[in-house]
């Protein structure tokens, strides 16, 4: 698949969902991210279990490391679930070779961000994770998080967001999309930094993206300060490009970058 077919695919289902009630227009979300999800890795045992009152699938590689990962999934805050991320999860947890918990947090806007964070946080806090994983709303939220391990972040949206910040629209994600997030997540629109995560960070960006300017801006900003970042951008991609990783050839090799860099972080603590 190229990224053409790719964009063509993606706005045809997100336009299907459209006009539908929010409930229908999530199952249909995960249904469309899923179709692009490659089959399960081999030996790979999928639990679905339930964590601190949080629904959370874990995925278990045949050889797993000690040591689980945290994965928060994107969707804007209001869509995405365990099964829209199936398959970045099992596909994270068979590169980092640890197992991975996929965490069905709260949405909105039947939720508040705060409530969004505590219960990511009561899962992280019952299970005591070396890495927190997350892309888009999901890595937003690992950066609110209280922890000191590895941060994995693809795509997150940082503070500070405007239209003067922000780079330029793009297929799939426009500027007045992301501006749109800010009554979800509030500190968004601040002009207070976003805090550098205490552990070591890896990034995986896109290049056509109108977060990614600013995503670039704070890394830049949090190395200053003194952090341990990592950061790669996939050239030709567009947000939400990563559930086709299997397929589009700069995604999967950008995934893979970013994986193997996390899983040297891990390793080494």
């Amino acid at each position: 698949m190229d990224i053409e077919a790719f964009i063509e695919r993606f706005e045809k289902g997100l336009e299907a969902m459209e006009p539908l009630p929010l409930a229908y227009a999530r199952r249909r979300y995960d249904r469309l991210c899923a179709s692009f999800a490659p089959p399960d890795p081999v030996g790979m045992t999928r639990i679905d279990d339930q964590v601190a009152g949080t629904k959370v699938r874990r995925f278990r590689p045949a050889r797993a490391r000690s040591g689980s990962v945290i994965y928060l999934h994107g969707g804007g805050f209001t869509l995405g679930s365990l099964e829209s991320h199936h398959g970045i999860a099992a596909n994270l947890a068979e590169r980092l070779g640890r197992e991975v918990v996929s965490v069905d947090y709260p949405l909105a806007p039947e939720h508040r961000f705060d409530t969004m964070v505590v219960a990511c946080q009561r899962v992280i806090d019952t299970v005591r994770p070396v890495g927190v994983m997350g892309d888009s709303a999901g890595a937003r939220l690992a950066l609110e998080v209280c922890h000191s391990s590895l941060s994995g972040l693809v795509y997150p949206p940082v503070n500070g967001l405007n239209l003067d910040t922000l780079g330029p629209d793009a297929p799939l994600l426009s500027r007045q999309d992301v501006l749109a997030l800010a009554p979800l997540c509030p500190a968004l629109s601040s002009a207070i930094p976003t805090p550098r995560p205490r552990g070591p960070v890896e990034v995986l960006s896109v290049e056509h993206d109108p977060l990614t300017a600013p995503l670039i801006q704070e890394i830049v900003r949090w190395r200053r300060a003194g952090g341990d970042i990592g950061d790669r951008v996939a050239p030709g991609m567009v947000h939400a490009a990563l559930h086709a990783h299997d397929t589009l050839w700069n995604m999967k090799h950008a995934w893979q970058d970013f994986c193997q860099a996390c899983r040297r972080h891990l390793d080494e603590g």
